[in-house]
């Protein structure tokens, strides 16, 4: 999830870049890749919760990374929060009350995500670089990660875990207009080692792994477009890469993507208040909409998370009207990848 496009030029005192402008295709993408006509049949979102309204030192508000902790509720991040208040949120699913469980002085998270190694938040940070870990109440924060990849800093956007606990991460890395530059990194799980899965790429934002594993899907903010990643058995090579699904949001661009467990993309939409549903081979299924009489406030719908075993989903929403939280019925049942991103 990131500091969306346009939205994060108004957070020029937190430090963070103004994602703005178009990319450049990729090394390797397809010029003719067919796009996924027409938006299938809408899938109703209702209010949960309204969670936070714009700030006054930043002028906004930028709900990201909703993720279920083992309490059932939600942890979701304000990318824009100020030093002092809530940068990490626990929302009650049942009754939408909200909390705030973390903050600090610096921090502009952009993404959460539970580490099936050791059950902690992992938060990025997108103008350190680093990736910061707290338990799931908010205490015990520790840096994970810190450092050059490749002999550059990260700007690291959302997070995709294996099974066994390491770490995808789609890196903007600097996000400057008309430049693809962005990448895919794997950190193995004790924070130490990384590789560089893609590279060249415009604007990275969502990456998830497919039900099996086997491969990622990756979404370009600056193209508007998915691609899936085919994995070698260690997870540490990408051995295809192709164009998949092209979306065509008009002024909305590609944000976070989640997955169900029958594989169909939910493709978070920044610059509209909806998600874009497809299935697996890039059929468009459908598209999540907040009701229209509440829309005209808000501008992102930037990620999702699907509840483990059930269907009942979570999407973050945010505008001027401010930050909420909206529920529907996925397509099919989550899994521990649907649960966030």
């Amino acid at each position: 999830m990131p500091a969306r496009t346009h939205t994060l030029a108004a957070v020029a005192a937190l430090g963070l870049l103004a994602l703005t402008g178009c990319g450049t295709e990729k090394a390797g993408a397809s010029s003719d890749a067919h796009p996924a006509s027409g938006e299938g049949h809408t899938i109703r979102a209702t209010q949960l919760s309204h969670v936070t309204t714009p700030h006054q030192a930043t002028g906004m508000t930028l709900l990201e990374g909703p993720v279920l902790a083992k309490d059932g509720d939600l942890r979701l991040v304000d990318v824009t929060a100020p030093p002092g208040e809530p940068k990490v949120i626990s929302v009650d699913v049942k009754t939408g009350d909200h909390k705030g469980v973390y903050t600090d002085k610096t921090g502009a998270y952009t993404s959460a995500q539970i580490s099936p190694h050791d059950g902690r938040v992992h938060l990025t940070e997108y103008q350190s670089g680093d990736i910061v870990s707290i338990a799931q109440d908010g205490s015990d924060p520790r840096t994970f990660f810190s450092g050059k990849v490749d002999g550059s800093p990260m700007n690291p956007d959302d997070i995709a875990f294996d099974d066994d606990g390491n770490l995808y991460v789609s890196d903007l890395h600097g996000m400057k207009t008309g430049e693809a530059e962005g990448r895919i990194v794997r950190i193995d799980r004790d924070g130490e080692k990384t590789t560089i899965l893609a590279d060249k790429l415009a604007h990275p934002n969502g990456v998830m792994f497919d039900p099996e594993q086997k491969g990622l899907w990756i979404s370009e903010l600056a193209t508007d477009t998915v691609s899936y990643l085919l994995l070698d058995a260690d997870k540490t090579t990408v051995t295809t890469q192709h164009e998949a699904i092209h979306v065509d949001g008009g002024v909305a661009q590609t944000d976070s993507i989640a997955v169900d467990a029958e594989g169909n993309l939910y493709q978070a939409l920044h610059g509209r208040p909806a998600m874009a549903v497809f299935s697996k081979y890039g059929e468009r299924l459908g598209t999540v909409e907040v009701p229209a009489k509440e829309a005209k406030g808000l501008q992102s719908a930037t990620n999702v998370a699907i509840t483990p075993g059930g269907r009942a989903a979570y999407m973050t929403v945010s505008g001027p009207q401010g930050g909420y939280v909206y529920e529907f019925d996925a397509l099919a049942k989550g899994i521990r990848l649907s649960n966030g991103g």
